[in-house]
C-alpha cells in the first residue's frame, strides 16, 4: 500500500491559503446549522481540523476522523492547546474498516469526496453513523473540466451528488454554489458547493 500523501503534508498543511478557504467553508457550514438542534458532530476526513475547530462551540461532543495518522497528531495537539475536552481525534479509514462504533447528529465531509475512489461505500457507511433526523453536510468542488488527475475527481455535478446520496440512503438534498476562487483546485480557478441531506 502506498504511503499516504497526507502523512507527508501534515506538518506543513495549515498554509495561509488553506486557512482562508477553511474560514469560508466553516462560515457557510454555520449557516446550515440551527442553533441547539444538533448535539454531536463527526468530521470525516477532517485533516488538521481547520474547519471543525471553528464549529466546536456549537456541539456538546465531536469527533475528527482522518485516515492520516500524522494529520490526526496535528489535530490532537490543537485539541490539547485549545482544551477542547469534548472533542476527540482519531485515525481511521471507514472505507477499509467498518468497525467504527459511534453515531453523530451531524456529519461533515469538507473537500473529502474528491479524494475517495469508492464514494458510494463511504456514504453508505457514514449513513449508518448518522443519528435519526441527522444532517449530512458535503462541501466540495463543482465539476471542473480543467482539472485532470488520476487520483482526484475533478469535482461533481448536482446530478452526481443527488444520485450518490439517494443510493446511500439519504434524502431531501439541497445544494448550492457559495464560493468562487482563483487557483484553489489543483491550481485552477474553481467554485465550491455545499450539499445537505438527511437520513
Amino acid at each position: 500500500m502506498e504511503e499516504n500523501v497526507f502523512n507527508q503534508m501534515a506538518k506543513k498543511y495549515d498554509t495561509k491559503d488553506r486557512k482562508e478557504l477553511a474560514n469560508i467553508i466553516a462560515d457557510e457550514i454555520k449557516k446550515t446549522l440551527d442553533d441547539g438542534q444538533y448535539h454531536s458532530i463527526l468530521d470525516y476526513g477532517g485533516g488538521t481540523g481547520l474547519v471543525t475547530f471553528q464549529l466546536t462551540d456549537q456541539f456538546e461532543k465531536g469527533w475528527l476522523i482522518d485516515s492520516s495518522q500524522e494529520m490526526i497528531q496535528v489535530a490532537q495537539s490543537k485539541i490539547e492547546q485549545k482544551q477542547l475536552e469534548h472533542f476527540e481525534a482519531m485515525a481511521f479509514n471507514l472505507v477499509e474498516d467498518n468497525r467504527l462504533d459511534l453515531k453523530a447528529d451531524v456529519i461533515v465531509l469538507s473537500l473529502v469526496l474528491l479524494h475517495v475512489p469508492n464514494i458510494d461505500l463511504l456514504l453508505q457507511r457514514l449513513n449508518e453513523r448518522l443519528n435519526a433526523s441527522g444532517l449530512l453536510i458535503i462541501v466540495d468542488f463543482d465539476k471542473n473540466e480543467k482539472v485532470q488527475h488520476p487520483k482526484v475527481h475533478n469535482g461533481f455535478t448536482e446530478e452526481e451528488i443527488h444520485r450518490t446520496l439517494s443510493h446511500a440512503g439519504f434524502q431531501g438534498m439541497k445544494m448550492h454554489t457559495f464560493h468562487q476562487g482563483s487557483s484553489i483546485f489543483m491550481k485552477q480557478d474553481a467554485s465550491l458547493f455545499i450539499a445537505t441531506s438527511t437520513k
